[in-house]
Formats: C-alpha cells, sequence, structure tokens
C-alpha cells in the first residue's frame, strides 16, 4: 500500500484528510515542516500532500529541503492552500510541486489528483530503473576495458567497488559522516567506484604493462590518470546529463590518490579537503593492490596488508575510515577470496 504524507498546522485539516484516505493509503501526519522532514528520512513516502502557508517552516521552505536531499526530490509533491493565487500557483509549480490543491480539499479530486501523481511517478520509477540499467552496462564495458588493458589487474575494479560499498556501510552504521552518508549515496559511491582508473586508458602499455617499479619519469606520466579520467568523464557525462553519481564518478577518478597528509596527487589535497567518496577509495585501491599480484611484485597476505593499512592512519588514509576498515577486515578476505 502507498504511504501519503500529510503536512498542514491545523490539526483539522489533518484529521479530514487522514478520513478521506486512509482506506486506500498508509498515512503519515506531520504538523510542521520539520517533523514532515523527520518522517521523510524514516519512511521514505510515496506522495507528499504540503500546506503552504505554515508558521516557522513554510512549505517553500520545506519543499526547497526535499528537494536538496538526493533520496527525497523524486516524491511527487501536492501543495494545498486556503489561498486562490495564481501568483503563489506558478511559484509552487515552479518550485518543484507536480500540483496545486485547495482547501478544504474534495475528496474526489483529492483522490484523482493522487492516483494520477502516484502512476506518473511509479512510471518515471520504472524509465530511470531502465537507464540506470543501460548507464550500469556502459560502467561494466570501460571496466572490462580497464581490464582487458591491465591484465595485471584482473578483477580490481569489482573487488574495489565491493570494499567500498563494505566500508561505506560501515562508516554509515557507525553515524560517522552521518549528513554525507545515506543508502541513496552509498548506492550512488558503489556504482561510481568501477571507473576510478578510467584514465589508464590513456597511458601507454609500456608503462602501464612494465613488469618493474616505474621510474620517477615514467610515474609522472602515470599519474595523469587521475586528470584524465576525470576529464573523460566529464566529456562522456555531458552528454548524458542529470545522473546521480556522474559527479561522485568524477571526484573518485580524480581523487583517490590523494593523501591525508596532503602529500597525494593530483592536487595535494589534505584532510577533508578530499572528497569522501575518494578518501574511500583510496583504501579500498591500495588494499586490493597489496594483496593482489602484479607484475612487479608478488601478493601480499591478508594480515600483512592490514598492518600497513592500519600504520597509515592519519598518513595516507582517513583515520575514521581505517577505524571501519579495522572492523570489517574480515569482511575484506572474503571478498579476495
Amino acid at each position: 500500500m502507498k504511504n501519503i504524507l500529510v503536512v498542514d498546522d491545523n490539526l483539522v485539516t489533518l484529521q479530514q484528510i487522514n478520513a478521506q484516505l486512509e482506506d486506500h493509503y498508509e498515512i503519515s501526519l506531520a504538523k510542521s515542516g520539520t517533523q514532515a522532514l523527520l518522517i521523510c528520512y524514516q519512511i521514505l513516502p510515496d506522495l507528499i500532500l504540503l500546506d503552504l502557508d505554515m508558521p516557522e517552516m513554510d512549505g517553500f521552505e520545506t519543499m526547497a529541503m526535499i528537494k536538496k536531499n538526493m533520496a527525497l526530490r523524486h516524491i511527487p509533491v501536492i501543495f494545498l492552500t486556503a489561498t486562490h493565487n495564481s501568483d503563489i500557483e506558478v511559484k509552487a509549480l515552479k518550485n518543484g510541486a507536480v500540483d496545486f490543491i485547495a482547501k478544504p480539499a474534495d475528496k474526489e479530486i483529492l483522490m484523482h489528483r493522487i492516483e494520477v501523481h502516484l502512476n506518473l511517478s511509479t512510471y518515471n520509477k520504472q524509465l530511470e530503473s531502465k537507464v540506470r540499467m543501460l548507464e550500469d552496462s556502459i560502467i561494466a564495458s570501460f571496466s572490462d576495458m580497464i581490464e582487458y588493458r591491465d591484465d595485471n589487474t584482473g578483477g580490481h575494479v569489482v573487488r574495489t567497488a565491493k570494499f567500498v560499498n563494505i566500508l561505506a556501510q560501515e562508516l554509515y552504521n557507525r553515524e560517522e559522516y552521518k549528513s554525507e552518508l545515506n543508502a541513496f549515496t552509498i548506492d550512488m559511491m558503489t556504482r561510481a567506484a568501477p571507473l576510478h582508473d578510467v584514465g589508464k586508458i590513456a597511458i601507454s602499455d609500456v608503462i602501464l604493462l612494465k613488469p618493474s617499479l616505474l621510474n620517477d619519469d615514467e610515474f609522472t606520466i602515470m599519474k595523469t590518470h587521475t586528470t584524465v579520467g576525470g576529464e573523460m568523464l566529464r566529456n562522456i557525462f555531458s552528454k548524458v546529463p542529470g545522473q546521480s553519481y556522474h559527479e561522485m564518478a568524477i571526484l573518485i577518478a580524480e581523487c583517490h590518490h590523494e593523501r591525508w597528509d596532503g602529500k597525494g596527487y593530483p592536487n595535494r589535497l589534505k584532510g577533508e579537503e578530499i572528497p569522501l567518496c575518494a578518501r574511500i577509495m583510496a583504501l579500498a585501491d591500495v588494499f586490493d593492490a597489496l594483496v593482489d599480484l602484479r607484475v612487479y611484485k608478488r601478493p601480499m597476505s591478508h594480515k600483512d596488508a592490514c598492518r600497513i593499512i592500519l600504520s597509515e592512519k592519519g598518513i595516507m588514509f582517513d583515520p575514521l575510515v581505517v577505524e571501519a576498515f579495522e572492523a570489517v577486515q574480515d569482511q575484506f578476505a572474503e571478498v579476495k577470496r
């Protein structure tokens, strides 16, 4: 059963709409914009009926907060108001409302409008799902190209995406970086992670497949895979704008070799100047490089790799990300197996 959130500071209005809809939908009631946002974070309603005229946080302010949140912005919002004003209606629609209903709401009108917008929302979700499947296929194709170019890192992009997901989930469960992590951002981060080394497509095989450590000149060229990767993704995504993970993919590609102490590359970012998604990716990338076979080295044991990761706490890696790794290192071992 679909969930409808009704937001109005008038208790009579809340009771009236609840009585009109309760036989057809699960109803959640909120007497303020602040309370409405808390409910949204908890249950993710299918549609919101939102009063315009409320004290403290009015409908426009509440709408702005909803649209600002990536996990909530797709929820259709129908404005409710007792004021019949075309300018207000236009403003409401321009600010993201899908419809406008005058109070007191007629039951038949209310039911019809809700059904129309729920159906449209369902259709949009189905369309988005198909677009997502297509995009995931494109991501997989890019990842395969990277793997084919560098056969020393077979499975690297798949494993590191799993490591990123494990770390992000652990940070979320600990409520660390709670303002930046939620189910939506973790999903976007996991989808974006396989593109972190896409810039290696532009690196010469002489360097990419060299069976020994790189000299200074070769390493300088290798480091360009970060900026090249970011630029490649910008060019690609400019042709298919609007997908939520695009910006995160670019940040991961460009910044996954930055270090917490500011000695990384390409921009020598330091501490929280480095995007969180890239800080998580950095640890996942290094761990997999340590335990994987490369032409220039043998794989390291899980125990020794963990020791190195923990020793880089606050140096190469974000201390909180390292603490999360310490808690889930057995899950990393399972992924590698």
